[in-house]
């Protein structure tokens, strides 16, 4: 039998870990509530504003609140200053197409196609919250044309007043949404940023100075956390975006925030070559590289670990690391080497510092931006691949062009509706790439669950609303559930479409009209255009991911090919941003190896130009030439053998030699290039597939 004392206390716990699990739960809870009411709160205050200014439809400024509003600040103040860019871009664009094809059916509609097919091309080549706003081009000028087809297409109506109807009630759902987040919500992207920052760098240092520490045994870990780390560097873009969108400081000089990221890419380059030297070499003359490199490099850089917070304590003085990272830099070039081996390691491990040093200067930008340097740099775009978005505007031109066509044979009144909505689903979609069906499927299913959803409030709740107080609370019974629904991580996407579209289906005016055939005739046209779109998606796929590696790869290959033919005309940094740009785009499910082969071909094209600027310097021209007509046929042994060739031109003893710390340096870049080619030798002579 138990004791009084232990059931007593058993009860205790019990009644604490209870209380321990409501209040997790509490926790957990609020955030999606909190976002689920500022939701409703846009929507309303839209509403609100649009029957005040007596707009022609209030729909379209209460679905714009809900799209707009984001579970963040700055995703949803980035998402609407890009959306009415989008919009007025848009509206335009219908303007001139219906001038130009006032009496031309044809000519109308396929210019539509056209546009919508343009918009997607560029909404794919772009990235985040300005690849929407292409797409929102696209689309807007599918909703403003749908008010103004005849029931066989063609232009009619004027497009003009529709164009500046459309857009005054989408602009108004933009400030709505914008002024309830920025009043709700004081954000939290820029921490979250500096936080990210300071851990990737953090990670970096860790593992440039564990390499020189741990045994060679360790080298396989080591090298599977590097690779990881590409993938991590690559995912702050999204990021990035939204701490832009809550500070106007940061917008202004986004620049200094793609240098830190390029900077974490620079150093976990220079640590690869690092790291592959040291493992190759013999273990005294490995162990000789590493302790003269080592001792330079200051305590705390050594001990940028991630466990205990050590992360959250580098962001407390980004200042100071900033200028630790560059004098280490400067002491490590300075640094005497008694052979190629030693300087590499030194140069690299350089190399890796200022890589740093543009990380702290970006997490000095995102805590006090008046403090980080800037480099007055134009950024240049780079596509990374052009093979997906001329994919995704032939599938936007194929899926807008059958849908006018089905219209056109069908005569259906509600052809137009569908039209609409299948060009936004294929145009927003598209560069999701995968994920474009499943996230189509996800809306085309939301749609019908928010039909039903509608319906109710259509013709059982809303009919008994007299004010707009209870038109408010209405909303509310929906809106709020749906949008803390979507701010939670289970099948958010489809929550987040049915909340975008209640107010369509509604169809919010400044006279409700609750008629039965209207309403399942327009729910009809929504549901139908979504499910084609759908199914247009899932008959024209986009590439796989395994497909886009190994296209991303192989383009790198080529441009590596046409550097090692023309390396004069080149220079580092636009070399260097291309690789970054196809780093940033490649596959979450994309081998570990290939972005290692990526970051490979990033290091050995840095070090062909650096060379080609000395090869006269030290009359290894001729060698370095052949070496690099090798690279360009695919041909690494030979390269190599070109490459010892031109080392051995280095190494012939020269009495008094002013250039004797120069010679080793190009010894220790030719000395990195025979690696490069011999480890990635399959890639470099295109041998994988």
């Amino acid at each position: 039998m138990s004791s009084p004392g232990l059931e007593a206390t058993d009860s205790t716990y019990s009644a604490g870990s209870l209380l321990e699990r409501l209040t997790s739960m509490a926790r957990a809870t609020k955030r999606p509530i909190l976002f689920g009411l500022r939701l409703w709160a846009s929507v309303c205050l839209a509403s609100f504003l649009a029957f005040w200014l007596e707009l022609d439809s209030p729909t379209w400024a209460a679905t714009t609140a809900a799209i707009t509003c984001q579970p963040s600040l700055g995703a949803t103040l980035r998402k609407a200053s890009f959306r009415m860019v989008g919009t007025i871009i848009g509206a335009i664009a219908i303007v001139i197409i219906t001038i130009c094809f006032r009496q031309d059916r044809v000519g109308f509609l396929l210019s539509l196609a056209v546009w919508g097919a343009a918009c997607g091309f560029v909404a794919t080549i772009l990235q985040n919250f300005a690849s929407y706003a292409a797409a929102l081009a696209g689309y807007t000028a599918a909703i403003v044309a749908m008010y103004q087809l005849g029931a066989t297409g063609g232009a009619g109506g004027d497009v003009l007043m529709l164009a500046i109807d459309r857009a005054s009630e989408i602009c108004v759902g933009i400030v709505c949404a914008g002024v309830v987040l920025a009043g709700t919500d004081f954000g939290g992207a820029r921490r979250e940023l500096g936080g990210k920052i300071a851990t990737l760098t953090a990670a970096v240092a860790r593992g440039l100075t564990e390499t020189f520490l741990a045994p060679k045994s360790q080298y396989l870990d080591a090298q599977l956390d590097r690779r990881q780390l590409v993938r991590d560097v690559a995912a702050l873009s999204p990021v990035i975006d939204q701490a832009i969108g809550e500070s106007s400081e940061l917008r202004a000089r986004s620049r200094v925030l793609q240098d830190a990221v390029s900077g974490l890419f620079t150093a976990l380059a220079s640590w690869r070559i690092t790291a592959e030297h040291l493992h190759e070499l013999p273990d005294d003359r490995s162990e000789r590289a590493a302790t003269a490199a080592l001792g330079v490099i200051p305590d705390h850089f050594r001990c940028g670990r991630l466990e205990g917070g050590a992360a959250q304590h580098w962001a407390a003085d980004p200042l100071a690391l900033r200028h630790s990272a560059r004098d280490t830099a400067f002491a490590l070039m300075r640094l005497p080497a008694q052979d190629p081996s030693q300087r590499l390691v030194a140069d690299q491990a350089a190399h890796a510092m200022l890589g740093l040093a543009h990380a702290f200067n970006g997490l000095l930008f995102v805590d006090d931006p008046r403090l980080a340097d800037e480099r007055p740099q134009i950024a240049k775009l780079h596509v990374p691949d052009w093979l997906p978005p001329w994919i995704n505007a032939g599938r936007i031109f194929v899926t807008i062009g059958l849908a006018q066509l089905l219209w056109i044979i069908t005569a259906w009144p509600n052809g137009a509706s569908a039209i609409t909505f299948a060009a936004v689903i294929v145009i927003l979609f598209s560069p999701r790439d995968e994920q474009a069906y499943p996230l189509a499927r996800s809306f085309f299913y939301g749609m019908i669950l928010i039909a039903i959803i509608a319906a109710v409030l259509d013709f059982v709740v809303l009919p008994k609303m007299e004010t707009f107080l209870g038109f408010s609370l209405a909303l509310g019974l929906a809106l709020v559930p749906l949008g803390a629904l979507s701010a939670q991580p289970w099948n958010s996407g489809m929550f987040m479409v049915m909340a975008f579209n209640l107010s369509p289906l509604l169809g919010i005016r400044n006279v409700m009209v609750y008629d039965a055939a209207q309403f399942f005739n327009s729910a009809a046209g929504i549901i139908i255009g979504t499910g084609f779109a759908a199914l247009m998606l899932r008959l024209i796929p986009p590439l796989s991911p395994a497909e886009r590696s190994r296209r991303l790869l192989a383009l790198t290959r080529r441009d590596l090919r046409r550097l090692a033919a023309r390396a004069g005309a080149a220079r580092v940094r636009d070399w260097q941003e291309r690789i970054f740009a196809r780093l940033s785009v490649l596959p979450q499910s994309a081998e570990l190896a290939q972005g290692a082969q990526l970051v490979a071909a990033l290091s050995l094209g840095t070090e062909i130009i650096r060379l080609h600027r000395i090869a006269d310097r030290f009359a290894i021209r001729r060698d370095l030439e052949l070496a690099m007509s090798a690279v360009a046929d695919s041909q690494s042994r030979i390269a190599v053998q070109w490459l010892l060739q031109a080392d051995r031109a280095l190494t012939a003893p020269i009495e008094h030699d002013p250039d004797s710390e120069a010679r080793l340096r190009a010894r220790a870049r030719l000395c990195a290039m025979k690696e490069a080619l011999t480890l990635f030798s399959d890639y470099f002579d295109g041998r994988e597939s």
